[in-house]
């Protein structure tokens, strides 16, 4: 406890990082206020009623992501799932499109991509507005009023597809003089809202059920285990020995020592299911696009319904959109042939295993498994709550809907903790190292 304190302090106590965590908070705060402003024109009866509509289905994971600014129909109701889809489809294209993928390896071509991402984000926030308004009207949480019908609706879109625009820049900015992370830090503080809500909606539950002690002692103990099992998969990582070769240059020699190479059990971090889950997300709003809900008749309604939180087929979906969306991540953001080459470069190779195209195939090798085993741990995390909230609603036990995203949720708050942590602590060894060398 003390060292903690005294990290504490030491991180309180850099001008420049405190700065950063200032600034970070500030925007947050911003964040948060405007999620709590509700936008023109809606009925105030809305969030009750949302619950009752679609709690259980992808958009109550919506509205989870969104801090529950969706339910309320406020400013930034949308919150940052028009920007993932867009990053989600930009990075799909890179990797699709050869000019794309030279652009990306230059300073420039960052910045035009950049560019699109923020043209594509406009358009979907723009869509998924539209269909949010339909939302809106279909159940009548539109407030009566003689303004006319077309004005309504193009205030109303207008709103939320500036939301979705304010926090794209708040996330830039906070990459920019924060401490980084910014998406993934509105994620994070969009989710830790809603954990009062939650513990008071689970402490009224097991208190009907007269269970209440024993249950809030096992969950805590399973809360616990679990936050330390993630963060023990986090941190794990494979070592690859790597032998660097001796070299005389004038009276000194270099070289001659053993390393390794780190390659993390989860490299992928909390991104697959960040992206499954916005990707699962699409065929529900493009069903509410047409104005269209899983309690709908016909063949729409079918459809829609296959894709809700308890479905076998949505269930079955998101597992395997995480299994790909770690080998995606880990394609488009490490190089084996890359590392190869850089090894050889500097003299280096790994144990056993000729410098080259060998040492890149064994890399990737390696690479593919640890990639398997991470995105089973998160399926297994994630995957997991849904499957038990689906044999619940099964037997018509509602009282577990809230835990279908649990796993989910709690892999992203830890998963983000981390990242920012270790984006501290290398501002702090920085911070250490220009002290030093001045």
């Amino acid at each position: 406890m003390k060292n903690v304190i005294a990290k504490i302090r030491d991180i309180w106590a850099a001008k420049e990082i405190r700065a950063k965590l200032i600034f970070t908070a500030f925007i947050l705060l911003i964040y948060r206020l405007g999620a709590a402003i509700p936008v023109p024109y809606v009925s105030s009866g809305i969030t009750s009623s949302f619950q009752q509509l679609y709690g259980g289905t992808i958009l109550e994971y919506l509205n989870i992501l969104s801090g529950t600014a969706l339910s309320e129909a406020t400013l930034f109701a949308l919150s940052i799932s028009p920007y993932i889809t867009a990053s989600i489809v930009i990075q799909l294209l890179t990797v699709a499109i050869p000019p794309w993928q030279r652009m990306s390896k230059e300073e420039d071509g960052k910045k035009k991509l950049t560019q699109y991402t923020r043209i594509a984000t406009i358009l979907l926030a723009l869509l998924t507005s539209f269909a949010y308004y339909r939302i809106l009207s279909q159940n009548s949480w539109l407030t009566p009023t003689d303004v006319p019908e077309v004005f309504r609706a193009i205030v109303i879109i207008a709103c939320f597809t500036a939301g979705s625009s304010i926090i794209m820049w708040m996330g830039e900015k906070i990459n920019e003089s924060g401490i980084g992370n910014g998406i993934s830090m509105i994620l994070f503080a969009n989710i830790l809202s809603r954990g009062g809500s939650v513990a008071l909606g689970l402490w009224r539950i097991f208190s009907d059920w007269g269970i209440w002690t024993a249950v809030a002692v096992v969950g805590l103990v399973a809360v616990v285990v679990l936050i330390g099992f993630v963060v023990f998969i986090t941190n794990s990582e494979r070592r690859i020995p790597i032998q660097y070769a001796k070299r005389v240059v004038g009276r000194k020699m270099y070289g001659g020592q053993n390393t390794n190479l780190p390659l993390k059990l989860n490299m992928s971090g909390v991104m697959p299911i960040i992206f499954a889950s916005s990707i699962v997300s699409l065929p529900a709003t493009i069903a509410l696009f047409f104005g269209v809900t899983s309690k709908s008749e016909g063949l729409a309604g079918a459809f829609l319904s296959a894709f809700e939180a308890t479905s076998p087929i949505y269930i079955v979906a998101y597992i395997v959109l995480i299994v790909l969306f770690s080998y995606f991540y880990i394609l488009i953001s490490f190089d084996p042939v890359e590392v190869s080459n850089n090894l050889k470069k500097n003299g280096g190779t790994v144990l056993g295993i000729r410098p080259g195209a060998p040492t890149a195939a064994f890399i990737k090798k390696i690479l593919n498994r640890i990639t398997l085993l991470g995105a089973l741990f998160l399926s297994v995390v994630a995957g997991l709550p849904l499957i038990i909230n689906a044999i619940a609603s099964a037997f018509n036990v509602t009282a577990l809907s809230g835990l279908a995203f649990g796993g989910s949720s709690l892999l992203i708050v830890v998963g983000v903790a981390l990242e920012t942590y270790r984006a501290i602590e290398a501002q702090m060894s920085m911070r250490h190292y220009k002290g030093f060398l001045q």
